[in-house]
């Protein structure tokens, strides 16, 4: 039962250790110009890396990008990284991005999130949000390398597409159901 506890313990610790690492530190316009070059660079990124992904972008409604999601655990970790809402070229709001886990989990790693808002009404329902949900909020279908090279005007009518980028590329069997997704006040 100690073993548990201190396990919750500690998960709840670096999750919250993750959520408040940066906030107040730096004030609200030089925080989102950091945001924005960092997405500016991801997408950079995303479209030299991906066949494919700077088509589906140009068809998308909306694109949430978080250039850096930390992962840290030993058994029980969480995930945690900020980004921003691009329509067109212009940021449209800022956002946070978190998840717990628990597993064969062990160190840390950084990896860059995409999130395509394919129609209307998907990108109104996550704008509209009090704290989104991956899987429950909407359903997010997770591009991998594959099907990367085989995006087409099929791919494009699905509400949510995603694409998670490790150093070593779009990575393949992740599901992002249970990833909390919030506005960030800056």
């Amino acid at each position: 039962m100690k073993r548990r506890n201190l396990l919750f313990a500690g998960s709840a610790g670096l999750v919250t250790a993750c959520s408040t690492t940066g906030e107040g530190t730096a004030d609200s316009a030089a925080k989102k110009r950091a945001i924005d070059v960092e997405v500016d660079g991801a997408l950079v990124d995303l479209y030299a890396s991906t066949k494919g992904s700077r088509e589906l972008a140009a068809t998308a409604r909306g694109i949430l990008v978080f250039p850096k999601v930390v992962s840290a655990g030993f058994i029980v970790g969480g995930s945690y990284g900020q980004g921003a809402l691009r329509k067109g070229n212009s940021t449209a709001g800022y956002y946070s991005v978190g998840a717990g886990s628990v597993g064969l989990l062990a160190g840390a790693q950084s990896k860059a999130m995409y999130l395509l808002f394919m129609t209307p009404e998907a990108l109104q329902k996550f704008e509209a949000s009090n704290g989104w949900t991956a899987g429950a909020d909407a359903s997010v279908v997770v591009m991998d390398e594959s099907a990367a090279t085989q995006v087409d005007t099929r791919s494009a009518t699905k509400p949510v597409i995603g694409f998670v980028r490790s150093t070593g590329g779009v990575m393949a069997n992740l599901s992002l159901d249970g990833t909390k997704f919030n506005k960030l006040a800056l």
